[in-house]
């Protein structure tokens, strides 16, 4: 059980690094960012570039805000991973599902209301992965009090 768990916690570790990986991009390769944007919403990597100014600069500027914020939160879900879950701690387990279903119900419906559904699809891909080890381990916290 504890090898299984540590895969899990493994899966989690390099999870969580992508997701701060994928946001620091955001800030650090703002053309890039951009681009894959707009490739996911308009079909083309020149989609937002094309709505002009001051859209396109301000889509940047969001960008960016966007990645720091999730560059933030994957550090601080990196801290819970190798803390209070790797230790087992079911508070541990509670804070990395609450966090997230914290992010992903208001994104993606967010996403989905606006008519944004590529950024939904984008949303399930990066909640499935962390939600796979997350339901893996459930029972182990589950039966946990601490």
């Amino acid at each position: 059980m504890e090898r299984r768990f540590r895969f899990w916690q493994r899966w989690l570790i390099v999870v969580t690094i992508g997701v701060a990986v994928f946001g620091l991009t955001l800030v650090v390769a703002p053309t890039l960012a951009r681009q894959l944007f707009g490739l996911l919403i308009y079909a083309s990597p020149f989609g937002i570039d094309r709505l002009g100014a001051p859209a396109a600069p301000y889509i940047t500027l969001v960008h960016g805000v966007l990645g720091a914020v999730m560059f933030g939160w994957a550090i601080a879900l990196l801290f819970i991973v190798i803390g209070p879950f790797g230790r087992g701690s079911r508070e541990g387990w509670l804070t990395m599902t609450v966090s997230l279903m914290a992010w992903f119900v208001p994104d993606t419906a967010f996403s989905l209301w606006t008519g944004f559904w590529p950024n939904a699809v984008l949303n399930l891909v990066f909640a499935t992965l962390f939600a796979i080890p997350l339901a893996v381990t459930y029972r182990a916290f589950r039966q946990r009090q601490t």
